[in-house]
């Protein structure tokens, strides 16, 4: 068996080594190292896979969620609603720009932004939503999106963790995840469902005068070249990543379907046991699994992560402290009472998911955690 991973990006590179090979040589060979014509021929793949008009292609996406609250004019002391339960960068970025984050629980089943919550947080002075669709399950897009434009409020789609997932409307209509709100966002971090072989990242939006407004932003602020229109940034997807990244969206259905496969064999190994709690697929989305993330019920995670380095099964917590706690963020933090997000700090783990996973590492990975399980249950 070969060292297990929580992603093994060397194991999916070997299997379309060819076509990422050649990629790369013709960039090199063409010297288009920034903006090259891989860039844009990126932009449009994307586009048409998510059914939008445009997507911008930036440095990471940290700078998309940035480029994205930039462009929609916000003052400083302006209120966004943020789960709490997320990666810091979609936080960060509020801070940031010195508007303010409004902190709200999650939903103790998908661990996406509560509703209920959202809606009793908003105020006057809300002037944008950015759910986060977390480990790659789709937020109640229904639901907030009805909410936020009975408040006239636009939302920013944190799609970091959730490419290629889809969303089902009750009237039976199916959409990309990143494409509802008024402005999606991505990364394309190695580990992610689409990653690079470094940064990058993407800004999606139907709106044709916004989209003009994120490519002047995310260019020094300009339209033509040296003359700068507004207070912008520099922020490129370059163009080997570009490159990369063509060939392998053309693989993201199929490294959809491979991690939903891992995500069904954990689950029939995991499921009815009591001190296991897997993860949920709310039926109104299709979970990509970004990440599969379980809750442990009346086991301690730091011995069952120590059972599990034991046998060389690595694990992973995301997120150990919320936003909300990080010392950075105290300055924002209120007296919201975020119940479901304190609790799944202390409970959730995260196991092995990949492409190239094996059934023999799987077969692996869940008797050993079934076996820790079974022994610390009573400790």
């Amino acid at each position: 068996m070969q060292h297990l991973q929580m992603v093994d990006l060397k194991r999916q590179y070997q299997k379309i080594k060819p076509e990422i090979d050649a990629a790369i040589h013709n960039v090199l060979e063409s010297t288009a190292f920034i903006n090259g014509p891989d860039v844009q021929h990126f932009g449009k793949e994307l586009a048409t896979y998510l059914g939008v008009k445009h997507v911008i292609p930036c440095a990471n996406g940290t700078d998309a969620l940035q480029i994205a609250l930039m462009a929609l004019g916000l003052q400083p002391g302006d209120e966004v609603i943020t789960p709490s339960f997320t990666y810091i960068a979609t936080v960060e970025v509020v801070a940031l720009l010195r508007l303010k984050p409004v902190f709200v629980d999650v939903d103790a089943d998908t661990f996406t932004m509560n509703i209920d919550a959202v809606r009793k947080a908003i105020t006057s002075k809300t002037k944008a939503i950015i759910p986060v669709h977390l480990y790659g399950q789709c937020v109640d897009m229904e639901s907030l999106l009805a909410l936020a434009k009975e408040h006239h409020i636009p939302i920013i789609e944190d799609n970091a963790q959730a490419i290629g997932g889809t969303y089902t409307f009750s009237n039976g209509t199916t959409v990309k995840t990143g494409s509802m709100g008024l402005i999606g966002c991505t990364s394309f971090f190695p580990s992610k469902n689409l990653g690079g072989y470094g940064d990058g990242g993407a800004i999606f939006t139907n709106d044709d005068a916004l989209a003009d407004q994120l490519r002047m932003i995310a260019n020094h602020g300009q339209k033509v070249r040296y003359y700068h229109e507004v207070v912008g940034c520099n922020s490129r997807l370059d163009t080997i990543q570009a490159a990369i990244l063509r060939i392998k969206l053309r693989h993201l259905d199929e490294y959809c379907a491979a991690r939903s496969a891992v995500a069904d064999y954990y689950d029939n190994a995991f499921k009815n046991h009591p001190h296991i709690i897997t993860p949920y697929r709310a039926p109104y989305n299709y979970h990509v699994f970004h990440q599969y993330t379980l809750q442990l019920k009346g086991i301690s995670r730091d011995a069952m992560q120590q059972k599990l380095a034991a046998h060389h099964i690595p694990s992973m917590i995301y997120y150990p402290v919320p936003s909300h706690k990080q010392n950075m963020l105290k300055a924002f933090a209120g007296s919201e009472q975020l119940p479901v997000t304190d609790m799944l700090q202390d409970v959730v783990i995260s196991l092995p998911i990949h492409t190239e996973m094996t059934e023999d590492e799987l077969a692996y990975i869940t008797t050993h955690f079934i076996d820790a399980a079974e022994e610390l249950k009573n400790a």
